[in-house]
């Protein structure tokens, strides 16, 4: 049995499986998934587990080379869009229908119990040499 890191063995497994270039969508209770990504659902209650809870410990397991997120939380969820800028400091910034368009090409899409609008971001997986 693990004693660290991330213990959900559908979220540890799928994360093993992840390579150079293969995209991870973190997102919030409500965002639409297209039928195709592999998905670890990990959404208890309204608000739980939150987004920053899930982004942090995905960020301390995963070598991330970039990251995209809709322009509309810059609006509507300043506090995801300050979490996000402090992650990524070249953070990308699409509207939010393509970025739900891009979902449907993700290896994998964690889904949270965050219940706030537009907590969503894609990852782009690096390597760690």
């Amino acid at each position: 049995m693990k004693k660290a890191g991330i213990l959900n063995r559908h979220l540890a497994g799928a994360l093993a499986e992840l390579g150079h270039g293969d995209t991870v969508l973190v997102c919030d209770a409500g965002m639409p998934v297209p039928a195709g990504p592999r998905v670890v659902d990990l959404a208890f209650r309204a608000g739980v587990p939150s987004f920053a809870e899930v982004l942090d410990g995905l960020l301390d397991e995963l070598v991330v080379e970039g990251a995209t997120a809709a322009h509309e939380v810059r609006d509507a969820n300043p506090e995801a869009s300050s979490l996000l800028d402090a992650r990524f400091p070249d953070l990308a910034l699409i509207p939010h229908e393509k970025l739900k368009w891009l979902t449907a090409d993700a290896r994998l899409v964690v889904r949270t119990g965050e219940a706030r609008p537009y907590a969503n971001v894609l990852l782009r997986c690096g390597v760690f040499f």
